[in-house]
């Protein structure tokens, strides 16, 4: 099987403004690319870009796609870890738009064994269930929404802080006030506090059941880390500080941290995350699946990923859920109240609606 042609896709999803201690999205910069063989199968992958956090925008990964294409054309598709090594040869970084043509490349393989990825990564199926994200606004929006999701029948709700702690713990006040401690809260820092904000922060928290706490520092303080979790009762987990198996190696010898969360934006796709997991189990660190602001097709590729991946224990698979105006998707992840499946159909088990894709700008190489 030979790689014939690759159509790349700028898959601009409006959205609801969405508030971190980073910055506000307007829309998913998301980027779609399908790989199309000899074979006449055609393999899909999505990637949506975080400037704040990842450091690429939808610009650079449409560029990049670009150049990525004419490395892969006339190259075997199945040959993944040649492919992503080539990918990795030319450019360093840019992890998101190469966990688009990772996803690809992973979907393609499976429809060629005519399984879906999860069986075609060694996996089975298992109960999954997503938390829900609140953005930062003021205690009472943030408790009000709190309460409306709960009522709705969330199951966790993710909580993004990272401001001035007496205001941060304001908000968690608010919101336990709300919803009452039989509902787990996890906040998520996104770097935005200094170590001693973090110590403030997470100690004044602490009577508020928090199940963990993502990402409280930048990731040049990764070295204070260890000395913040003895500061703390709070779980800490891993994010922005864990792009490869070797970050995830640094922090784990070094106990600093409890948890990691993974993300294919990061990781550049399911080949390293599947490293990334199997590092952490070694030393007995659970991780979390999350994403950016991804569509139900790359989600459905993350639930493929968790049912070959034992040690994923929690599940952040709400993107599409915190604010997408619309849904593009064929197929792709399902959700049941906030229980989430994949069919059995083979390869990722979704696409992009054409009507959608026929008003998104296209690059054929």
């Amino acid at each position: 099987m030979k790689i014939t042609q690759v159509e790349i896709y700028r898959l601009s999803i409006p959205m609801e403004p969405f508030v971190i201690a980073t910055g506000t999205m307007d829309y998913a910069q998301n980027t779609f690319i399908k790989i199309h063989t000899d074979a006449g199968l055609y393999g899909v992958g999505e990637c949506s870009a975080f400037p704040m956090i990842v450091g690429e925008t939808q610009n650079t990964c449409i560029s990049v796609a670009q150049d990525f294409a004419k490395i892969l054309k006339g190259k075997d598709p199945l040959a993944i870890a040649d492919r992503l090594a080539e990918l990795n040869l030319y450019i360093a970084g840019n992890a998101t738009i190469k966990s688009a043509f990772d996803m690809a490349l992973y979907d393609l393989a499976a429809k060629d064994a005519n399984v879906p990825l999860y069986k075609y990564l060694g996996g089975s199926p298992r109960d999954i269930a997503t938390d829900i994200t609140i953005g930062i606004s003021t205690p009472e929006e943030m408790a009000t929404k709190a309460l409306a999701l709960k009522n709705d029948g969330a199951l966790a709700l993710k909580i993004k802080l990272g401001k001035e702690p007496r205001d941060d713990i304001g908000r968690i006040r608010a919101i336990r006030q709300a919803v009452g401690f039989d509902i787990p809260i996890r906040i998520d820092a996104n770097q935005g506090w200094s170590y001693k904000q973090a110590v403030e922060a997470l100690t004044g928290l602490e009577p508020y059941k928090i199940q963990f706490c993502e990402q409280p520092m930048r990731t040049y303080n990764d070295h204070l880390m260890p000395e913040l979790r003895i500061q703390t009762i709070v779980p800490l987990m891993a994010d922005e500080s864990v792009y490869s198996h070797y970050d995830a190696e640094r922090l784990c010898k070094n106990d600093a941290c409890d948890y990691i969360n993974i993300k294919f934006s990061k990781s550049t796709g399911i080949h390293e995350a599947l490293k990334i997991q199997a590092i952490a189990a070694e030393y007995h660190i659970p991780c979390m699946i999350g994403g950016m602001l991804e569509s139900r097709l790359a989600l459905a590729a993350k639930v493929h990923f968790a049912y070959a991946a034992a040690n994923v224990k929690f599940y952040d698979l709400d993107t599409c859920m915190v604010g997408h105006l619309e849904d593009p998707v064929l197929g792709g992840i399902q959700y049941n109240g906030y229980r989430i499946a994949i069919s059995d159909d083979i390869g990722i088990g979704a696409d992009m609606k054409p009507e959608f894709l026929d008003r998104c700008e296209k690059w054929v190489i």
